[in-house]
Order: C-alpha cells, then sequence, then structure tokens
C-alpha cells in the first residue's frame, strides 16, 4: 500500500462534501426516477423495480466493487467513476421505455458501488492530522445531511421540471464530485503485497475472520435489518396512532437526524480506538431502545424526544463501526472491506423493507416499532456481553489485519 502526496487540512472537507453531495445525488435520483418509474409501470411495481436496479448492483457486485477500488489509484477511480454515473444520469434524463429506464439505473447503482467504496477508502488518507472517528464523524455528518437534503431536492425538482430536470441535476453531482477527486492532492495506491492473490470474496474474509470485525458485522446485520424494516411503521404510527399528520413525521426525523448529526460530531470523536466496539454495541441498544420505549407512552413529544436519543445511538454506531474496519484492516484492503460492508448492509435494507410493510400490516405500527426496536437493542446487548466474555476477548485482542508478509 502506498500513499503519495500530503493530504491538506481542507482535504478530509472535500471528501466529506464529496460523500454528502454523492448521497444527495442518489436520493434526487431515486425520488425523480421513483415518481417516473410510478407513472410507467403502477401499483408500486414501477418504484419496487428502480429501489432495486439502483441499490442491488452495491450488494450483489460488492466483491467485485472491492476487487475494482484495491487494484486501481483511488482518487483517479473516483474521477472515471463520477464521471461514468454523469453521462449515465444524462441519458436517464430522456430514457423512455421502462426497461431502458431500468437498465441505466442498473448502470447508474454500479457507479454508486464503486464511488461509496472509493470514497470511504480514501478517509484515512485525508484525515490529516484528526483521529479515524473524527474523520468519519465528519464524513458521517455530511451523509446526513445529503440523506435529508436529497428527497427534497428531489420532489422539488421533479414538480419544477420533471425527471429529465432531476436527473440532469443529478448529473451535476456527479461532476462536482469528479471535480473534488481530480483537487485531491493525496494517491493511495493499493498494491498487493508479494504473493497476495486477490479475490472477489475478500472483503468478506476480510470482516468475518477477525473476531471483533465479525462479532460487530453479525450485530450491525441484525440490528439493520430490524430497523429498516421498523421504518414503514413510522409513518403509521405517528398518523393513525398518534394522530399527528402533516408535518409529524417530518419532525419525528428531524429529531432524529439531529441526534445523529450532534453524537457523530461531538461524542464519537472523543471515543478511544480501544473502546469502538464498546461504544458500538452500545450506540446499538441505545438506537434500539430509541424505536423500543416511544410506542409505550403514546404523546407525540415524548416520541421526539425518543428519537433524539435513538439517532444519537445510530450516529455513534455508524462513526464506531467504520472506524473499527479502518483501524483493523490494513489500508490496501480498505476498498474490499466497504465494499462487502456496504454489500452486506444493502441487502439488510431491501430484505428488511421488503418485509417491513407485512410486518406493519401483520402486527401493527406500534408492536413493530416494539418488535424491531426491542431486538436491535438485543443486540447491542449482546454483543456487550460478548465483548465482556474472557475468552472472546482474548481471541479479538489481535493487532489489526496486515497484508500478508512478502
Amino acid at each position: 500500500m502506498a500513499i503519495t502526496g500530503t493530504a491538506r487540512r481542507f482535504d478530509i472537507w472535500l471528501v466529506a462534501g464529496a460523500i454528502g453531495l454523492s448521497a444527495a445525488g442518489d436520493f434526487i435520483a431515486l425520488i425523480g426516477l421513483g415518481l417516473n418509474g410510478n407513472e410507467m409501470h403502477g401499483d408500486g411495481i414501477g418504484v419496487a423495480a428502480v429501489f432495486i436496479a439502483l441499490w442491488a448492483p452495491i450488494a450483489v457486485l460488492a466483491g467485485y466493487v472491492g476487487l475494482v477500488v484495491d487494484r486501481f489509484e483511488t482518487t483517479r477511480l473516483l474521477l472515471v467513476a463520477s464521471l461514468f454515473q454523469a453521462l449515465v444520469g444524462v441519458a436517464l434524463a430522456f430514457a423512455s421505455p421502462f426497461g431502458l429506464m431500468l437498465a441505466l439505473t442498473a448502470l447508474l447503482g454500479c457507479g454508486v458501488a464503486i464511488t461509496q467504496s472509493a470514497e470511504f477508502a480514501l478517509v484515512p488518507a485525508v484525515a490529516g492530522e484528526r483521529n479515524i472517528q473524527a474523520a468519519n464523524g465528519m464524513v458521517e455528518t455530511a451523509r446526513y445531511i445529503g440523506f435529508a437534503v436529497g428527497p427534497l431536492a428531489g420532489g422539488a425538482l421533479v414538480k419544477l421540471g420533471g425527471v429529465t430536470l432531476a436527473m440532469l441535476v443529478d448529473s451535476a453531482t456527479f461532476l462536482v464530485v469528479a471535480a473534488v477527486a481530480a483537487a485531491l492532492t493525496v494517491r493511495r495506491h493499493p498494491e498487493p503485497a508479494a504473493g497476495e492473490r486477490r479475490r472477489a470474496r475478500d472483503g468478506f474474509a476480510f470482516l468475518f475472520e477477525d473476531k471483533l470485525l465479525a462479532l460487530t458485522m453479525t450485530v450491525a446485520t441484525i440490528s439493520l435489518v430490524f430497523m429498516s424494516a421498523s421504518i414503514p411503521a413510522d409513518l403509521v404510527y405517528v398518523q393513525d396512532v398518534l394522530g399527528v399528520e402533516d408535518i409529524g413525521i417530518g419532525v419525528v426525523l428531524t429529531g432524529w437526524t439531529i441526534g445523529m448529526v450532534l453524537a457523530a460530531n461531538y461524542i464519537s470523536p472523543r471515543i478511544a480506538a480501544p473502546a469502538l466496539a464498546t461504544a458500538g454495541f452500545a450506540a446499538v441498544a441505545v438506537q434500539g431502545l430509541g424505536k423500543f420505549v416511544a410506542p409505550l407512552w403514546l404523546v407525540f413529544w415524548f416520541m421526539v424526544v425518543c428519537y433524539f436519543v435513538g439517532g444519537m445511538g445510530h450516529g455513534i454506531k455508524n462513526v464506531a463501526f467504520r472506524s473499527l474496519i479502518h483501524g483493523r484492516v490494513s489500508e490496501d484492503r480498505h476498498g474490499r472491506a466497504f465494499a462487502a460492508y456496504n454489500g452486506l448492509r444493502n441487502t439488510a435494507e431491501l430484505v428488511a423493507l421488503a418485509a417491513g410493510g407485512a410486518l406493519v400490516a401483520t402486527l401493527g405500527a406500534r408492536a413493530t416499532l416494539m418488535v424491531a426496536g426491542g431486538i436491535s437493542a438485543l443486540a447491542g446487548l449482546a454483543g456487550l456481553a460478548f465483548l465482556r466474555h474472557r475468552s472472546f476477548a482474548m481471541r479479538s485482542a489481535a493487532a489489526p489485519v496486515e497484508s500478508p508478509a512478502p
């Protein structure tokens, strides 16, 4: 692994901004293409097809994406992939047959898979004097802002100029990300160690051969499945159970987002590296309890407070888990490791979102929040229990994973 160039103080801001802009652009595309898909193919099938086409490549191609990110110089790869996405975005702005739109959306998803992994692989190189928790806190905050702005911008753009305007603006965001990649002075050259054979399954092996990361990935996946499955219940619970319509769900989700941002920026950087796993599992428990406790008292503002606290747990968890991967997987393997991590996350989210509606229909919104939040909290507590077990602590105390010796 070779890093050339000197990280400037504002390079991490450029990368964080690019990640935030990418997140916003993804949601602009998702809203625009989803609405367009619904017009072309109603009954929800068109919307579901767009979601699958955009996000499935991140899960299905994770191993191969990781190989690409760990084979080529990362800033140039980010530049080329972003330019490719810009071209696909322009094509999508004028695509009319439903099949062609889905094919182009899948190509866009392939670009998203590459740029996401490349951006996170660059974080240690551009962090400068900041510790990895602080750098990831900045990155997570940028992502959250993108998540908040993207859907609003996508809806407004579709209303103003249809899917054509939305996709042209999305293409413009890719051009900005490409410009950021060109402006970075740091270069990440992921050179393989002598004799190392790179395989598509490597990323998953890196995450699960390390005992601590294996426990982390297990807890993260269980939590994500149930937290994502509870998303449809949020709206139904606020409107149908609490009787708060219009901006009610917006207030609840804003409270969650503010909690995420504050915790990622002001708490996560203060977590010592050896305590990242403990903090991450405790944060998973807090995140789950935020949803589990909220329905116990049928008061809207009580739910807002619970979701604010749950959002804080969410923010700490994301920073802690990403920082663990950065710290325990050698830098020449970060592309494969983060592609695998993104693949796990997207698989869990696709499965959970598909099942979430059925869960609400079967249990009701209130019970769904309690079950989903409770199981997520139990996953975090189980992670803490494993950490305290002496035999596990001894097995997981090994140094961060390094590249094979020459």
